[in-house]
């Protein structure tokens, strides 16, 4: 199969990518957009399976039959909480599309769609490609968790917000829960340093401190912080979470070790506090070569719409981490940045998400050259 003369359409891309928008679907409930996004690909004749994640969600999954799938266009369609439940929906500014999840990743997940569209009504109805669209990434990242026990792909592409910049590496990610405990009692019986909360904070300098020193190119985020309700006392315990993003190549079990002795010392200086630090999740960072036929053919890709092919890291935890550590080779490519990515203005160019559309359609139309 050469060049489809296809081209996707743009208007009809606005219109599903202001749908999408328009749909609330933080992660959880993703239920409406699901039940759109099935009929709005049965209704066009894509052959679209629900694969249960849990009682009422599920990923939709194309794999046209009797096909040898090299590839799968993959994105998520939840999002965060709305910043602003009165101002979360689509609006236009010019060539700037807003909204929530305009950039994370609704205008990558529409793209996605036109794209497999395009060519599917073309009469490429075995394409070697698979369309996912799944749930719970920005949260437990259930819906890649059942997407790769029932399926294997040697190849896919993710559309989160890379700028249209290729990342053929993925940074790796720790969640870390840190927790100190002590005694409760009445308020007016409090001691200097005997608080769990007081505690807390020594302890997250000391890891602060730790990090700057030692890791300057880790990224933390001290994500959470919160205490058991106590009222007009001292309460018994404290919990903080902590968010950090590793370079592909940064060692974490070391990272891992550096940070329970930071705690077992500030214990040990710290007698009458009690501290843990859990680990609730672990994903490491990989860098993919530049080679191989799915890199070699979105290196032709780029050539021939004139854009520069400089591939780079995408700095944010993903469903690639999950896919990569399933043993698929993952590419992450889409519309929007990622500096716009859960913010409250959050925004993406529909010129950019119509390039991101041609550059799909284009590579799958490639895998049957």
């Amino acid at each position: 199969m050469g060049k489809s003369g296809s081209n996707i359409q743009p208007q009809r891309l606005r219109r599903l990518l202001r749908r999408l928008v328009n749909i609330y679907s933080p992660s959880g409930k993703e239920e409406e957009i699901l039940e759109f996004l099935y009929g709005y690909l049965r209704r066009r004749g894509i052959p679209v399976l629900r694969q249960p994640v849990d009682d009422n969600r599920y990923n939709l999954v194309v794999t046209p039959p009797e096909t040898n799938i090299r590839l799968a266009l993959i994105g998520h369609l939840d999002t965060v909480s709305a910043y602003d439940l009165e101002t979360y929906e689509y609006s236009e500014n010019g060539d700037l599309i807003k909204g929530l999840g305009t950039a994370d990743m609704k205008g990558g997940c529409a793209a996605a769609v036109e794209a497999y569209l395009t060519l599917w009504e073309a009469g490429h109805t075995r394409l070697p490609a698979a369309l996912c669209l799944v749930v719970g990434e920005e949260e437990e990242g259930d819906g890649t968790e059942c997407l790769i026990k029932e399926h294997h792909f040697p190849w896919a592409v993710i559309g989160e917000p890379t700028d249209l910049q290729p990342c053929l590496s993925n940074y790796g990610y720790l969640e870390i829960q840190i927790y100190t405990a002590g005694e409760r009692k009445h308020a007016s019986l409090a001691s200097a340093g005997q608080s769990p909360i007081e505690a807390m904070f020594r302890l997250m300098l000391h890891i602060s401190h730790h990090m700057e020193e030692s890791h300057p190119e880790l990224v933390y985020n001290i994500r959470d912080l919160f205490s058991s309700p106590s009222g007009f006392a001292v309460p018994e315990r404290c919990e903080a979470r902590l968010d950090i993003h590793l370079p592909p190549a940064a060692p974490i079990g070391e990272i891992v070790a550096e940070l329970e002795e930071v705690v077992v010392r500030e214990e040990r200086e710290n007698s009458s506090t009690a501290m843990a630090l859990r680990i609730a999740t672990i994903d490491g960072g990989y860098k993919l070569p530049e080679k191989g036929p799915v890199v070699a053919a979105l290196k032709d890709v780029y050539a021939r719409h004139s854009l520069p092919w400089e591939p780079t890291a995408f700095r944010s935890h993903s469903d690639a981490n999950q896919l990569w550590a399933a043993g698929v080779k993952t590419i992450l490519l889409g519309p929007g940045r990622l500096e716009q990515a859960h913010a409250p203005e959050e925004s993406v160019s529909f010129q950019q998400v119509c390039l991101a559309a041609e550059l799909y359609l284009d590579l799958l139309n490639s895998l049957g050259s």
